[in-house]
């Protein structure tokens, strides 16, 4: 299963941040772009386990998005 992660700079601790829209709440950082994707994995997987076992309905992925610059 794919989920989209956004993940731009953590510009107060440094690092970066990596959020799932499809999944309210699901945040994690990283030191590096591959270590926050690395903890998304995991944080996804937390999530939708989190969900499952208490009878949550897991939201599906639409990735739809835009990206503006103003």
């Amino acid at each position: 299963m794919m989920r989209q992660v956004i993940v731009y700079p953590d510009l107060e601790d440094g690092g970066w941040v990596g959020e799932v829209p499809s999944l309210p709440g699901c945040i994690t950082q990283g030191e590096t772009i591959e270590q926050v994707l690395e903890n998304a994995r995991d944080a996804i997987e937390t999530w939708i386990d989190g969900a499952r076992s208490t009878g949550l309905e897991v939201p599906d992925e639409t990735f739809d998005v835009r990206v503006c610059v103003v």
